[in-house]
């Protein structure tokens, strides 16, 4: 006897296609740097001293807390259909750009924070012409690999499932 099973609330990436649900791929949150924490690069270098080590690690708490916090925090995530930067309480797009406009991910690897892992990221677009920038990226290699896999698995343009979807463990 064969069961017909509903679909899980929860979609799973490589298993729902883009054309059906969106499902998050990988999100992280805007590293420290520089530029928003100046007060970040003088804890990072009390850190690097053996003497000053403690007074940058209480100096690192509090905005260790503050990068989390709702109303400030600055995530990336990336889905089987577009990159977003969100922010806010609830987070709330505020730029996005479809997978299927993503040309490349350039990483400038000068710029790269040793001490946060941290650096930005430059998504270009169709047009040759950079569509969005993503600042402070903790481990940066990784996440634009994952920009690129997406968009070699899911770049494609959305368009409607016609019939019902089959996963590959049911194909006889």
């Amino acid at each position: 006897m064969v069961q017909d099973l509903a679909p899980p609330a929860q979609p799973v990436t490589g298993v729902v296609p883009p054309q059906m649900k969106e499902a998050k791929i990988r999100e992280v949150f805007r590293a420290l740097d520089g530029v928003n924490f100046p007060l970040a690069v003088v804890a990072a270098g009390f850190v690097r001293t053996y003497f000053l080590a403690p007074i940058g690690f209480l100096i690192l708490g509090p905005l260790f807390l503050v990068k989390f916090a709702p109303f400030l925090c600055t995530r990336y995530t990336l889905t089987n259909r577009r990159l977003l930067i969100q922010r806010g309480w609830k987070p709330a797009p505020v730029q996005e750009v479809a997978l299927a406009d993503i040309q490349d991910v350039l990483l400038d690897e000068k710029k790269i924070d040793t001490y946060f892992l941290s650096t930005e990221l430059r998504i270009i677009g169709a047009d040759g012409k950079t569509v969005m920038t993503l600042f402070a990226v903790p481990e940066p290699a990784g996440f634009r690999q994952a920009i690129l896999n997406a968009k070699r698995a899911y770049g494609v343009p959305a368009t409607k499932v016609v019939g019902p979807f089959k996963p590959a463990s049911d194909a006889r």
